[in-house]
């Protein structure tokens, strides 16, 4: 799969400031931007209150009208009682990918300890993966970093029935 076939993905900032527009969204241009240049058609960035149902309300209109084969949030992952990202995903995803989301802690924890604070699932739902990443632009850089490599080869697997052992 090249990166003209990646197809399209949606970026979703969860900040209860950004949201009302006190706080300008850095960390979700720079997910825009990362996907992009990986070769994702990114048809946007939207931004969304630390609230759970707003966010899983965007997540499943992600997945059933916009038809995005990624969405990747950005923000409330953390510790904070208002970091719900990951239980609203666990609402919409059929499935987990624990490895993913260990890739992208893993990574973070090779600049700073406090990365083992981040929440974040990654999960399927249909054909659509949805990945969670801490709402800093460090963060966010090391996390997707982590895991473009393997993006392709998960994108394609999803949705197939079955997939040989060969490699």
């Amino acid at each position: 799969m090249t990166g003209a076939d990646l197809g399209r993905a949606l970026v979703v900032t969860v900040s209860d400031s950004t949201a009302r527009g006190e706080r300008e969204d850095r960390s979700g241009p720079e997910v825009h931007r990362l996907l992009r240049d990986a070769g994702f058609d990114v048809i946007g960035v939207a931004v969304v209150p630390d609230e759970r149902t707003t966010i899983q309300d965007r997540l499943l209109m992600a997945c059933e009208r916009d038809a995005v084969r990624l969405v990747v949030t950005t923000g409330g992952t953390g510790l904070s009682p208002r970091d719900v990202t990951p239980e609203a995903t666990r609402k919409v995803i059929d499935r987990e990918v624990p490895g993913m989301a260990e890739l992208m802690r893993m990574e973070g924890l090779k600049s700073t300890p406090r990365a083992a604070l981040s929440r974040g699932l990654a999960g399927v739902r249909a054909g659509t993966l949805i990945l969670n990443l801490p709402g800093s632009v460090k963060g966010v850089r090391e996390s997707l970093g982590a895991v473009v490599p393997i993006l392709p080869h998960a994108l394609q697997v999803i949705g197939q029935s079955s997939l040989g052992c060969g490699e």
